[in-house]
């Protein structure tokens, strides 16, 4: 099957939604056809064209951002004076509703990837009868058990990389929230105690992906280094601004607000950031969704969870809005 050929958008802008944000928009494909929002990771990556390949243009309204603080939108989280305060999960969903609203746009069909996953279920949580159905995958849902795997957990897997990571962080800091010991790190006023921890956090995230240190391309990029590290690091160290819930987080307590919208979650077997199972507990939390679990697959389910992705979006363009 693959994916669809690469498009350009037919219109974009950048949408003030207040805090002194502005947020890039844009939409491609066909400009009548079914709603679609596309939610990239990080938090604090940005909306790539590769993301656009997974619907047919002459099917959907495609729209794609890039989340507040990240990529195109304005203020970077890379600028040391941008303020975080006002970049939470709450301020991304109202943003959302802000898009939704200039577009004339009734109800979407969300699709995420990582973060954008949970940043998607959430959404649907929140704001019943905007979404019609949702397509996920690299599955999260922002619970701290899972920012615990991704952090210490997976130092008994990767001893070395975590070794180099805890050296960067302060001797009294290390056996807490490393997330937050490392957000801190990120907002001193030396801009090379911040270059070191974004350098450091970036190796880590590589290290566990897993690949050799320093060799994902984008990682290579000061700008998006510093503006990524700063964002994802802010939100796992403040429990992605979800709120209190339960042991699995507050998007698994919630799963049962997602009946009636049809789901489609792809996961790699060997996704890392799954061991806990999350992605499994959320499929019989929701039996309006079909899981399809992609042998030998990591965080990225390859070109087998590309043909079900796009087979999921194809199958809801035939849905009634």
């Amino acid at each position: 099957m693959g994916l669809y050929p690469n498009i350009e958008p037919y219109d974009h802008g950048m949408l003030d939604v207040g805090d002194g944000n502005h947020v890039y928009w844009e939409t491609c494909g066909n400009p009548h056809g079914k709603p679609a929002l596309v939610l990239h990771g990080g938090p604090g990556s940005l909306a790539s064209p590769g993301l656009r390949r997974f619907f047919d243009p002459a099917a959907y309204r495609i729209v794609l951002l890039d989340q507040r603080g990240a990529g195109r939108s304005t203020p970077s989280a890379a600028d040391h004076a941008t303020d975080m305060s006002v970049n939470t999960t709450a301020h991304l969903m109202a943003d959302l509703e802000r898009l939704r609203a200039h577009l004339g746009i009734e109800r979407w069909l969300v699709w995420g990837i990582s973060w954008g996953s949970a940043l998607g279920l959430r959404y649907a949580q929140t704001h019943p009868g905007v979404v019609t159905e949702l397509v996920l995958t690299g599955v999260a849902t922002g619970s701290n058990p899972e920012v615990a795997l991704l952090t210490r957990g997976l130092g008994k897997i990767f001893p070395e990389a975590f070794e180099r990571f805890l050296r960067e962080l302060p001797a009294d800091e290390r056996d807490g929230n490393l997330a937050a010991a490392c957000n801190r790190l990120l907002e001193s006023p030396d801009p090379e105690v911040r270059e070191r921890a974004a350098r450091a956090w970036t190796d880590w995230e590589t290290a566990i992906i897993p690949a050799p240190p320093g060799s994902v391309a984008r990682f290579q990029d000061p700008v998006f280094r510093r503006g990524f590290a700063r964002t994802v690091t802010h939100y796992w160290g403040n429990d992605h601004f979800l709120g209190e819930g339960n042991d699995e987080g507050v998007v698994l307590r919630d799963a049962h607000l997602l009946k009636g919208i049809p789901g489609t979650l792809v996961q790699g077997s060997l996704d890392l950031g799954n061991l806990l199972g999350i992605v499994w507990r959320l499929r019989h939390a929701w039996p309006d969704a079909e899981l399809t679990v992609v042998d030998e697959a990591g965080h990225d389910a390859g070109t087998v969870g590309d043909d079900v992705l796009v087979a999921a979006t194809d199958r809801y363009a035939r849905a009634e809005a």
